[in-house]
């Protein structure tokens, strides 16, 4: 088994310089590629004195991207994803391999806990994410953005089309790994404060999040957005009825405009569920 540890890093020459000397020592490990998403700092250079595998963008294109990169350059069976910021732990990722080595299981994620977060507003984010997506998949999702994982690299590859330049990429590929009907697996780690500046703006790449969530609901589980939106006119609908029914003994306008849309997009969420069905079966019969 050929394992390859992608790592994106932007500016991160404080936590790969501690990382990569600890990640040349772990067992089973092929080999090590970092994507230097155009570093302003001797990020490249530390990965060169590491004799790690460097993949070079001209300018920063964003997490997601680096890490089709480095998916792309990889050579190993399996992929093992990480964060360069040192957050991620070396004894947790011996423990990702060990356990994937078991062979039950498409993908294994690190999930953080309360205290790995690194504040309220985002330990409150991560939570709703996660009950949103869970929702939609339709299986308990522990921890949508974590960035430690370790998968099958020809399953991982079907999904790179899918997976946008920015910071949604474990969110992305979280729910197309359930829908799609593989293993996921999720092990509790521990994440200490990071090394260096977070790139991560909450309000902007958080709004991001919400829209791939409903992004890959909407391409693998069409009903289970359009359903309820479609009962909520058609309930509104309803309450409007009775309520001009009872004060001026009609049906109104607005009424049946109601009505109408709640079965429009009812009727719309069908046919998006057809047309995912076929795409699946697709895909599959091309693997």
């Amino acid at each position: 088994m050929k394992i390859s540890i992608i790592i994106p890093a932007k500016n991160e020459k404080l936590g790969l310089s501690k990382l990569l000397p600890k990640l040349r020592t772990v067992k089973g490990v092929f080999e090590i590629v970092v994507v230097n998403d155009g570093s302003t700092d001797c990020t490249e250079q530390i990965c060169l004195d590491n004799g790690v595998t460097v993949v070079s963008h001209p300018y920063s294109k964003g997490n997601g991207a680096a890490i089709k990169s480095g998916a792309r350059a990889a050579k190993g069976e399996v992929f093992l994803f990480m964060d360069a910021d040192g957050q991620h732990q070396v004894e947790d990722v011996q423990r990702l391999i060990k356990e994937y080595k078991k062979d039950q299981f498409d993908m294994i994620v690190g999930a953080r806990g309360g205290k790995s977060q690194a504040s309220v507003a985002r330990l409150f984010g991560n939570g709703l994410y996660n009950r949103i997506a869970s929702y939609m998949t339709g299986h308990k999702i522990e921890d949508l953005t974590s960035g430690l994982r370790i998968v099958n690299a020809r399953k991982f590859k079907q999904f790179l089309y899918l997976l946008p330049n920015g910071f949604s990429y474990p969110t992305t590929c979280t729910m197309a790994f359930f829908r799609a009907g593989y293993s996921v697996k999720y092990m509790s780690i521990f994440t200490p404060k990071r090394e260096g500046k977070s790139h991560i703006n909450i309000l902007k790449d958080g709004s991001r999040f919400f829209l791939i969530i409903f992004k890959i609901g909407t391409l693998y589980s069409p009903l289970k957005l359009f359903f309820p939106t479609s009962l909520v006119f058609f309930l509104m609908g309803f309450v409007y009825y009775l309520y001009t029914y009872f004060t001026d003994g009609r049906f109104t306008n607005m009424g049946a405009l109601l009505f109408s849309v709640s079965v429009l997009i009812f009727l719309l969420g069908l046919v998006s569920e057809q047309i995912t069905t076929l795409m699946y079966q697709e895909t599959e019969n091309n693997e």
